[in-house]
């Protein structure tokens, strides 16, 4: 794990997938990122013809559907493209790597396109004093930012900032 210079402005990068299930049949619909300065991307993404699975309870959480998928995502290498560009041979944490990174891998693998950057459990930059904190601190965190959509790039972007807060709060 990389030193960090200065743990008061230190924001890591953040994916969130957002798939079709939860299943070994699912794959990713949405991808966000939580970036540096508090930049975001957010991309719906088109199924690839074999991806048929789909589960009406992720369809509910997410509030995204299959047609929505259709009409305004975008093609698999399209995204695969548009991730390594933004990410290049950076490393993001997600939240929920044991599902994150297997969508990601299957995005990346469908669209023919080797992945530059690396994915890491968030678990492996959180102190036991960040972690202690951490679900108070989430559900203040999404409060005061009073967010209304269950998306990739605002569920990504309350991790970040949950991540910046919990490095405050923290005991010592």
């Amino acid at each position: 794990m990389k030193k960090r210079k200065n743990i008061k402005q230190f924001r890591p990068v953040i994916v969130d997938v957002k798939a079709s299930g939860l299943g070994c049949e699912s794959y990713p619909i949405e991808i966000g990122l939580a970036l540096e300065g508090k930049n975001r991307y957010c991309s719906l993404i088109l199924p690839a013809d074999q991806w048929t699975h789909w589960d009406m309870a992720a369809q509910d959480t997410h509030h995204i559907s299959r047609e929505t998928l259709v009409s305004h995502g975008k093609p698999l290498n399209h995204v695969a493209n548009d991730l390594n560009r933004i990410l290049n041979t950076q490393t993001v944490y997600s939240d929920g790597w044991t599902v994150d990174k297997p969508w990601l891998t299957r995005l990346f693998s469908e669209a023919g396109i080797r992945r530059t950057f690396t994915v890491s459990p968030l678990e492996r930059i959180l102190t036991e004093p960040q972690m202690a904190i951490w679900h108070s601190t989430k559900k203040e965190t999404i409060d005061s930012m009073n967010l209304t959509r269950h998306r990739a790039s605002s569920d990504a972007f309350i991790t970040q900032e949950t991540f910046f807060r919990t490095c405050f709060s923290a005991p010592k």
